[in-house]
């Protein structure tokens, strides 16, 4: 099976065939620097490190660009209130999201281009645009023609006659009179009185928004490339405007793939500082939420589905967390130089993920677990059922750390086990692709990840990693691997979880 990804530009999912073979080139939305990262920031940047782990441990080069939106209206708006500048609120949260990012041990872009640091490609591709009549100048403004691009509206699938019908009587202010059609968008914004500029031949003023990706992603990877992401909120305007402004320019497809991860919503409802849900990536693990806790956590939910943030569904992800932390923590320190335990991560360190290692020589059950972790994997990035794989490699070695935390003499000569071994070192390498790494605890408080009042020593089963094997079973299902699905049926049975199929390929589950 090859990976198969769900592209939004044209609503299937195809099978991944890159551009140059071995060769993979990817461009990443990144944030507008005008304030901390949030949870929405945390999920959409953990799927995409994911991704671009698990090409890198495929054997795929992969170039990934994410870039900095350092010139925004947000920005000047955040300035104005500091009494501050542009610079000042962009370098204090470019900072701020390193620092956040490298807790979460998401690898860093290969290149990381800012909006300031690429005008001479921004004013040189408007100018094309121009000379291309798909763009018009309007006193110190210039505009997309959006009924000079044929294709406009393919990605998001929004039909612009009807929105033109629909936007009858709406266009009031002078701003909005000057276009040619009401969805028209600026790619140079004439100066203000007190805001920052640039010149041009225009005259002094500032990118929109869109133009600078488009002039980024053409500076850094060229005409066309491989995949392009974001969260779903931007495939409407910033990605339709994206495709039609570089499109107009260069006469090629932008992405041959578009992928979007769903939104966060808290406790069912979408989350937003209006209602008071606004949760940041720095205040919840300053909180005592392990880094590895949250990236379990949205790792749960497919990247493409909402991801519903609540207390007791991180909690959940806390208990699961702890067990798999206990294996991995063991496994370590049986690789580690020296005897003993490993040191722990360092937290600002960000662990890689190197290309696979040979499966030829793994156990027969080692070689299938491997097996099952990259169909899931392939299968649009099926995180879930990637972590059931990590949870059932992780049930004996939690089970030995727990019996070594007790001072259970026979356990040490049985952490020796050659098989033991084996199955530690698979559990290290399928984690690293997803970005999990050993965190050491933190006494008297769940920084690890423990659940408020969980037993440290428990075998229980978590929530998090029933649903995992449920998702395991259902994608061993969908693939007719009815052999897989019973053993999954019945692993769970021997530890107390019955399943219950429901109609419409439902599952529950019930303690025994």
């Amino acid at each position: 099976m090859t990976l198969r990804l769900t592209n939004t530009l044209t609503r299937r999912t195809e099978p991944f065939e890159p551009l140059l073979p071995g060769q993979v080139s990817i461009y990443c939305c990144g944030v507008t620097v005008y304030d901390l990262c949030h949870l929405g920031h945390a999920r959409s940047y953990i799927a995409w490190d994911v991704l671009r782990r698990y090409l890198i441990w495929s054997g795929y080069a992969v170039t990934f660009v994410q870039n900095y939106t350092d010139i925004d209206d947000k920005i000047l708006r955040r300035a104005s209130e500091e009494h501050s500048s542009m610079q000042a609120v962009s370098e204090r949260n470019i900072e701020a999201f390193r620092a956040d990012m490298a807790r979460l041990n998401i690898l860093p872009a290969d290149r990381m281009p800012r909006a300031t640091q690429s005008l001479d490609a921004i004013r040189a591709l408007i100018g094309e645009l121009e000379g291309r009549g798909a763009a018009y100048s309007a006193d110190g403004d210039v505009y997309f023609a959006v009924m000079k691009h044929a294709g406009y509206g393919k990605l998001s699938g929004r039909d612009l006659a009807e929105q033109q019908q629909n936007a009858d009587g709406r266009v009031s202010d002078v701003e909005e009179a000057r276009k040619q059609h009401p969805f028209d968008f600026a790619l140079w914004k004439g100066t203000k009185p007190g805001e920052p500029s640039f010149p041009s031949p225009w005259g002094a003023g500032r990118p929109g928004w869109h133009i600078e990706c488009s002039a980024m992603v053409r500076e850094e990877l060229g005409d066309t490339i491989d995949i392009h992401l974001g969260g779903a909120d931007l495939i409407f305007p910033h990605h339709e405007n994206e495709i039609a402004q570089s499109e107009a320019a260069t006469g090629q497809e932008l992405a041959r793939y578009w992928l979007h991860n769903g939104m966060v919503n808290v406790g069912g409802q979408k989350m937003s500082k209006s209602l008071g849900n606004f949760t940041t990536i720095r205040a919840l693990l300053d909180s005592g939420v392990s880094p590895m806790t949250l990236r379990l956590f949205t790792l749960q939910a497919h990247y493409r589905k909402p991801l519903d943030f609540t207390a007791e569904a991180l909690n959940a992800a806390a208990t699961g967390w702890k067990g798999l932390n206990a294996a991995l923590g063991l496994a370590a320190s049986a690789t580690a130089p020296g005897s003993g335990r490993a040191e722990p991560t360092d937290p600002a360190a960000i662990s890689p993920v190197a290309p696979g290692s040979d499966p030829t020589g793994l156990p027969d059950d080692l070689a299938k677990a491997r097996s099952r972790f990259v169909a899931a994997m392939d299968d649009d990035l099926n995180t879930s059922a990637a972590l059931a794989v990590l949870f059932e490699l992780a049930r004996p070695l939690r089970a030995l750390a727990n019996r070594l935390e007790r001072g259970d003499g026979a356990a040490a000569a049985e952490a020796a086990d050659p098989a033991l071994a084996a199955a530690g070192r698979l559990l290290q390498e399928l984690a690293a692709v997803l970005g999990l790494r050993p965190e050491a605890p933190a006494s008297g408080s769940s920084s690890t990840g423990a659940a408020p009042g969980a037993d440290a020593n428990s075998d229980t089963i978590s929530e998090a990693e029933i649903k995992a094997q449920i998702e395991a079973r259902r994608t061993a299902k969908a693939a007719r691997d009815f052999a897989s699905a019973d053993h999954i049926r019945n692993a769970l049975k021997a530890r107390g979880i019955e399943l219950i199929d429901k109609p419409g390929g439902l599952t529950d589950w019930l303690r025994t």
